[in-house]
């Protein structure tokens, strides 16, 4: 191979396209090393978050029977169950509404990429001609 001061152009961007195809991939090797380490993590602190939710789950229903229990002293027991689970299917029911609506009203479309996808291309097209 001669001298690195005696190699025509043709060598110089053929060993640049080299480089660059091998800097690419190691780019890609190394997002998909950062990216399987930070999903191994969430995943990870997902299963924490489920199983606190279980936990809470479990306390607010210790908490609403408390709540019958201590409406029981003033109204009939079955009353008071009664009273509780409408309280808590109202607020149930507002939340889901809500949430309902949110997701029914959500636009899914990446306007900001279709916007940079059609400037791009658009650029291209300028530089074409």
């Amino acid at each position: 191979m001669p001298d690195k001061q005696d190699r025509s152009i043709g060598e110089l961007f053929s060993d640049l396209t080299n480089e660059v195809g091998l800097l690419i991939r190691q780019e890609i090797a190394l997002a998909k090393v950062e990216f399987s380490q930070k999903a191994s993590r969430i995943g990870t602190n997902i299963g924490y978050l489920v199983i606190g939710g279980a936990v809470a789950y479990a306390a607010l229903l210790v908490l609403l029977a408390c709540v019958v229990i201590l409406l029981a002293n003033v109204m009939a027991w079955w009353l008071a169950a009664l009273v509780v689970a409408v309280v808590v299917g109202i607020v149930a029911g507002v939340l889901i509404s809500r949430a309902l609506h949110a997701l029914k009203t959500t636009e899914l479309t990446p306007r900001q990429t279709v916007e940079t996808l059609k400037e791009d291309a658009q650029w291209a097209k300028e530089q074409v001609k």
